[in-house]
């Protein structure tokens, strides 16, 4: 395969962000807003996205701090509770304001305290999602204290998602940031209508990174890094050229204070460096003919939205490129994503 140092490709996508809000988000915006064309909008804030009136506050508010020339397009996703009205997810889906509604299982992860509990609850809006169209996007962990959390993604297809999948059979479902082997194979299995988002950091770490030599909290994450076998599968998945695959980074901000600390938050601010990160492993894996088909075109057309008509070009540099700064905020910072290993590609228009 020719050696490449030089890839123009299709402005990316970002499948699953975290912009956070107030004064996080304008820290964190820029960086989405200058790799990606468009990103679909975590709704976890506190209170959460929860109606379409709330994803259009949340909205605006995005927009409003972006520069005039920035083409960058936020796609707000809903908050799924066990009281959400179809009647408002689906006037919000066909105005074009929601893109998607996220399930999060009570419990589960950030800002989940009001994620869904029984699933059949929320039948009568997956009947309405399932008759539009309209992306379900699973966060698939089961919370139970019985479940080691290092199963947790692998009993949540077979008692959680299987089922779900024979009642919705026409359901289009993203099944977020896949760690295991066993998400792989079920998004395989899948002849239609099931997708998968893959994050830069679940490609190169495994749970060493966050074990070894001690708690390292800025390598924790939910769903938790699994083992090696693992990694290596997500790896394949990423670089195989399947269309179900494609990016989502997850880049999850957190005050350095609210990570290290005795309960330390779960999550890893990777936007900075995520399409770097990103082409390495792809050339790791001779893989590089696969990259913009990961990074820009099949989450677009999973979701039935054209590819972006802009252009971005990575190139590859001579000496590992330096980490990205720290995010500096006006009391704290955000620590950026370390990959532990050596980045040769940079963003350079």
């Amino acid at each position: 395969m020719t050696h490449l140092t030089r890839l123009d490709i299709a402005m990316p996508d970002d499948w699953h962000v975290h912009l956070r809000q107030g004064e996080m988000l304008e820290q964190v915006l820029p960086y989405t807003a200058a790799h990606f064309g468009r990103a679909i909008v975590m709704p976890n804030l506190q209170p959460p996205v929860v109606h379409t009136a709330d994803a259009l506050a949340y909205r605006d508010s995005i927009l409003a701090i972006l520069p005039p020339n920035s083409s960058f397009q936020p796609l707000m996703t809903l908050y799924m509770t066990e009281t959400t009205e179809a009647a408002d997810v689906k006037a919000g889906f066909e105005s074009g304001v929601i893109t998607a509604v996220k399930l999060y299982p009570a419990g589960a992860t950030t800002n989940s305290a009001a994620g869904v509990k029984d699933l059949e609850k929320i039948y009568p809006v997956l009947e309405v999602m399932q008759e539009i169209g309209m992306p379900f996007l699973v966060h698939g962990e089961v919370v139970d204290p019985q479940v080691d959390i290092f199963d947790r993604e692998a009993v949540f297809i077979e008692t959680k998602l299987m089922p779900l999948r024979v009642r919705f059979p026409q359901l289009n479902i993203v099944f977020e940031h896949l760690t295991t082997q066993e998400g792989v194979d079920y998004v395989l299995s899948c002849a239609t209508h099931t997708a998968a988002t893959l994050t830069p950091h679940h490609l190169v770490i495994n749970r060493n990174a966050m074990l070894v030599g001690g708690i390292k909290p800025h390598y924790y994450c939910l769903p938790v890094a699994k083992r090696e076998r693992h990694r290596l599968a997500l790896r394949a998945a990423a670089t195989c050229g399947d269309p179900r695959f494609f990016l989502g980074t997850d880049s999850a901000p957190h005050p350095v204070h609210a990570k290290e600390t005795a309960c330390g938050c779960a999550g890893i601010f990777n936007v900075a460096n995520a399409l770097a990160i990103t082409a390495q492993v792809f050339e790791q894996e001779n893989a590089l003919d696969k990259f913009e088909g990961f990074v820009s075109l099949n989450g677009a057309a999973f979701y039935g939205l054209p590819v972006n008509t802009e252009r971005l070009v990575l190139e590859r540099q001579l000496k590992p490129q330096a980490l990205p700064a720290n995010l500096k905020l006006s009391t704290t910072e955000v620590q950026a994503f370390d990959p532990m290993m050596d980045l040769y590609w940079s963003v350079v228009s």
